[in-house]
């Protein structure tokens, strides 16, 4: 999976682990509800995605 996103998409992803990092040293709650909300917001672009990809025949 990682090979799929390339330099930029994996410097991403460690740019959001360190901030869901930072916010977890000062309060753990809060970071885990901000990483939640980015889960569900990765699940629904992914389900965008595929669908317009299936409406086009390519996926």
């Amino acid at each position: 999976m990682l090979r799929h996103l390339g330099p930029l998409g994996i410097a991403g992803i460690l740019l959001l682990l360190a901030g869901i990092g930072l916010i977890a040293y000062e309060n753990p709650l809060i970071a885990g509800g901000i990483a939640l909300a980015i889960a569900g917001l990765g699940l629904t672009v992914k389900s965008l995605i595929s669908s317009v990809l299936g409406q086009f025949g390519m996926f």
